[in-house]
């Protein structure tokens, strides 16, 4: 099905606002995948390297983290947001600092207390990503692209 015969559908079941940002959700769902893969590959070569579970996952991070971000900037949110891209970048890694809590401390969590995700830390990363994604979503979505409008100043 193609990404206009989807839209229409979405657009008659659940109305035009709440299909855009769902399908603005899924895509960002698409790319969050793709950050996993980059995360868990550089956090596997960051093992190789001797960086350590912690600080090889803080490398693989700034590279998913990156990765997300330009795949966002030019598919999910394409042509929202505003400034340069550089200080776009920057805002983008500042807001999902709190998804990054929630990603690293279920991470770490679980490194430290499953030794079975020690072992094999992909499972780590995995449950990191899904804890932060709804909230890097929504901080994205409002602070970093500008998809949703706020309220003029009274």
């Amino acid at each position: 099905m193609s990404d206009l015969a989807l839209t229409h559908r979405l657009v008659v079941l659940i109305g035009d606002a709440r299909s855009r940002t769902l399908l603005q959700f899924l895509r960002f769902g698409v790319v969050g995948t793709i950050g996993f893969v980059v995360d868990t590959a550089v956090l596997y070569a960051g093992l190789a390297a001797g960086f350590g579970l912690y600080g090889g996952r803080a490398v693989s991070y700034l590279a998913a983290a990156t990765t997300t971000w330009a795949l966002n900037r030019a598919w999910t949110f394409r042509g929202l947001g505003e400034g340069a891209a550089l200080r776009q970048w920057g805002v983008f890694v500042l807001v999902n600092l709190v998804g990054f809590a929630f990603n690293y401390g279920t991470y770490a969590a679980l490194v430290a207390g499953v030794s079975s995700v020690a072992q094999h830390p992909v499972i780590g990363v995995a449950a990191g990503a899904l804890a932060g994604m709804s909230g890097n979503f929504l901080l994205s979505r409002r602070f970093v692209f500008g998809a949703v409008k706020r309220a003029p100043d009274p």
